[in-house]
């Protein structure tokens, strides 16, 4: 409830302020509540028109009622004939404001032989009742109902549209093919639970509530105009499942609405609906938006954007030539509403199948609308669970001729959710090995193994190709792969995260084992913008095996923090105190004198590329023996970890062995507790007792050697510590971390900001930030070169 716990004074102060502050609201009428009245104007002050009268409750109210006092108020002082009447009547209370136009409701002041002398207050007198009983019908019908909290924005552009002098009947908003999503929203809180559906047994059936909203937009007078839809509203009820039944009789099924439509004739009556006819065609084919996310990700009710589909068509072109579609078959076996087919320009070579049976009558509206299928080769299909036998003949005569099926394309996106609730089909075989739990990978190995000698044109993740896991299904899904496009998942509706989905084209009729591929990369825009290797990790090392070689116990300084080998994991590798308590399923690599380097090394080419949508699932790998050797490497990736933010040492959770200067540098007023780390870079620590693998220790009795870079960045940090140790009230043992907090506070949630209002502070940190990107850039090729990364 937006306003709780105030009078009703003040309320009708916040509703006056909040939204009719373009209107004078100070005018006393009567002994109605509240009025809103056009401006006053110094050429005529006389001239102020009623916009407005309506009743206020605090609270939360039953809106008829207090539709009704503010009649009985009216009619009992015969305001009407004292002031000019309003356009709108209305009520409000905490959290909703209903209106209804004044001439839908004069009518009632006339009735004759009516005792209007009573308290408008007392809801229990037999007249209150009476006029209840005789408006309700009109409320119900004619009044426009918007909740402060949730219609915020609607609630202004109808007053803004509507409170307007010499304006007869209500303006409503316009429904389009960009907000119609917003309103099916809205639509899910208001009318849906009034409908008498059990809707948890109705999703079980493949029933959607989005169908019963599509009856509901694309109606006129409460009649759904589209007859081929598989729900219909039928003026107070909704029809849906209509077929010929088995006896030949016309059999459908009926279910109407829990309080009499009351809540669906209030919502539909702020809307304008139909929409324009010129956005019908592309609301019904956008059906999947209208799916709830779960049935989604099982059913793969993901609509392709149009310049993917366009493109992945110009690939199959390059790849199948000019006249493929006339020298080829294509089924998309995971059509939903058949967009991907969209461009396809020979129907009678098309087949298109859909787990839904909505999705195919959806599709046979659209082929009646101009959409080039045919009604014949759109059919309902479980393409994990269901026999060949049940597809149409001409279909299968395809499948079941091998040299047909060299013909023949099979042009999929199908659905990448995984886990065995979604997975469990006939498809989930332990021959698959750690993939069998992704759905589109079940599509891929039946299509290679029931249809092989086929093409295949498919929209999926990458894992196939290179997720360490899937490398059994590799030795078995042998199909040759031919060209590939990635693009940003994120492109995609209602796909979450920053990782490539892939255009890949595979002929099964060739056998390849996959080990590489050169991808085309382009960005949301569909420009390409750049080129990059796609290859398996089979049989190699990863990065972590590395790092526990280095394993040490012998006086901790602090513990590293670490994760699976790639990118999409990377704001899990950080540093803290040995003694911070670290929660979850993170490893922890204890810190010491002896693997000092290692850790830094490890932190530092975790963060010094930075994770994008592309190089998401890359893989670290165990490197090659170069780096032991690379002094210069070695103090780089010390000085970038020592200043980057996934250093999370602080004072405040045990001793800081981790400021990388001396007192004097900094001028500090006292000691610190631990000179560990300037000492190590002094090289005056005695040697560790713990001997390493490559010897990485053996020139740490001399002072360290640092590059420009580094050197740029030791400068920056030193100018930020000597002014925070000028800083009053400042901890002597502050460590980077603690430091920035200092400066950046932190918000209402606990969470540190992102800026100071220290410009001082500032400067020091963009400088120090501006010189640490620089020591990265330096550090990347490394990388590559140390085989930490396949280039």
């Amino acid at each position: 409830m937006k306003y709780q716990n105030i009078r009703e004074e003040e309320l009708k102060n916040k509703v006056a302020q909040d939204y009719f502050w373009l209107y004078d609201c100070t005018k006393i009428i009567g002994n109605v509540d509240f009025c809103v009245s056009t401006l006053q104007t110094k050429k005529d002050p006389e001239e102020q028109k009623s916009l407005l009268w309506a009743e206020s409750k605090k609270g939360a109210s039953d809106i008829y009622k207090s539709i009704v006092q503010l009649i009985l108020t009216i009619g009992k002082a015969r305001t009407f004939d004292k002031f000019l009447p309003p356009d709108m009547l209305g009520a409000f209370d905490g959290e909703k404001i209903a209106f209804i136009p004044y001439n839908d409701i004069h009518d009632i002041f006339y009735i004759n032989d009516f005792n209007w002398n009573v308290t408008p207050s007392n809801h229990d007198t037999k007249e209150f009742k009476l006029v209840l009983e005789k408006v309700k019908s009109i409320i119900t019908k004619k009044a426009t109902l918007f909740y402060f909290d949730t219609d915020d924005k609607e609630l202004k552009q109808f007053i803004k549209k509507n409170f307007v002098v010499g304006k007869f009947g209500l303006t409503k908003t316009r429904i389009d093919k960009n907000n119609f999503t917003v309103i099916y929203n809205k639509w899910l809180q208001y009318v849906k639970p009034t409908i008498a559906v059990n809707w948890d047994a109705a999703k079980k059936n493949g029933i959607i509530d989005g169908d019963f909203y599509l009856a509901d937009l694309l109606s006129q007078e409460n009649n759904t105009l589209k007859e081929k839809l598989f729900v219909l509203l039928k003026h107070d009820h909704y029809e849906l499942d209509r077929k010929i039944d088995e006896a030949g009789m016309f059999s459908s099924k009926r279910t109407e609405f829990t309080d009499k439509q009351a809540a669906h004739t209030q919502f539909w009556n702020k809307y304008d609906r139909p929409p324009k006819e010129e956005y019908w065609d592309y609301i019904v084919e956008r059906r999947d938006l209208l799916v709830p996310q779960d049935v989604r990700e099982r059913k793969g009710s993901f609509f392709t954007p149009q310049i993917w589909v366009e493109l992945s068509q110009k690939y199959l072109t390059d790849v199948l030539g000019e006249d493929w579609q006339d020298e080829y078959y294509v089924w998309d076996c995971a059509a939903g509403t058949g967009n991907l087919l969209n461009g396809l320009t020979n129907k009678y070579n098309i087949w298109a199948s859909t787990l839904d049976r909505q999705d195919v009558e959806v599709m046979h509206d659209r082929i009646n609308n101009g959409a080039n299928l045919l009604h014949d080769h759109v059919f309902q299909f479980d393409f994990l669970n269901d026999e060949f036998t049940k597809l149409p003949q001409g279909l299968q005569d395809i499948i079941n001729n091998p040299e047909k099926r060299k013909k023949l394309v099979m042009y999929i996106n199908p659905p990448y959710k995984r886990g065995l609730g979604v997975a469990n089909t006939t498809w989930h075989s332990d021959e698959l090995g750690e993939a069998k739990d992704e759905l589109y990978i079940q599509f891929l190995f039946r299509i290679y193994k029931e249809i092989k000698g086929c093409k295949i044109g498919i929209f999926s993740k990458l894992k196939m190709l290179n997720a360490p896991d899937f490398q059994t299904l590799r030795s078995l899904f042998k199909a040759k792969i031919e060209k590939l496009f990635v693009v940003p998942a994120n492109t995609f509706d209602n796909v979450k995260g920053k990782f490539p989905i892939g255009f890949q084209i595979y002929n099964s009729n060739k056998d390849e084992i996959f080990s590489s591929i050169i991808a085309d990369v382009f960005d949301e825009n569909r420009i390409q913008i750049s080129r990059k290797e796609f290859s398996t990790y089979d049989n190699s090392l990863f990065l972590n095996k590395w790092l526990v070689l280095f394993k040490d116990k012998l006086n901790p300084v602090a513990k590293l923090i670490f994760n699976s080998n790639d990118f999409q994991h990377q704001n899990r590798i950080r540093i803290t105190n040995f003694e911070t308590i670290v929660l979850g399923g993170d490893g922890k690599f204890l810190i010491t004198q002896s693997n000092l380097l290692i850790s830094c090394i490890y932190l530092t080419i975790r963060h010094c590329i930075e994770a994008t949508w592309l190089n998401d699932r890359d893989q670290y790998l165990y490197p090659n023996r170069e780096w032991s050797d690379d002094y210069e490497f070695q103090n780089d990736c010390l000085t970038f970890s020592l200043f980057h933010h996934q250093n999370y040492i602080t004072s405040n959770d045990g001793i800081n062995h981790w400021i990388p200067f001396t007192e004097k540098e900094v001028n500090a007023r006292d000691k610190f507790e631990s000179n560990f780390m300037s000492q190590f870079i002094a090289g005056k620590l005695k040697p560790s007792t713990t001997t390493d693998l490559f010897g990485a220790q053996q020139h740490r009795s001399t002072p360290l050697v640092f590059s420009a870079q580094a050197q740029a960045v030791l400068n920056a940090g030193r100018a930020l510590w000597q002014y925070y140790h000028q800083q009053p009230h400042h901890n002597v043992n502050a460590s980077l971390y603690d430091i920035r907090e200092y400066f950046q506070g932190r918000n209402e949630a606990g969470k540190m900001n992102n800026k100071s209002t220290d410009e001082i502070y500032m400067g020091h940190i963009n400088t120090l930030r501006e010189q640490l990107k620089q020591l990265a850039a330096k550090i990347e090729p490394k990388v590559y070169e140390y085989g930490f990364l396949k280039r």
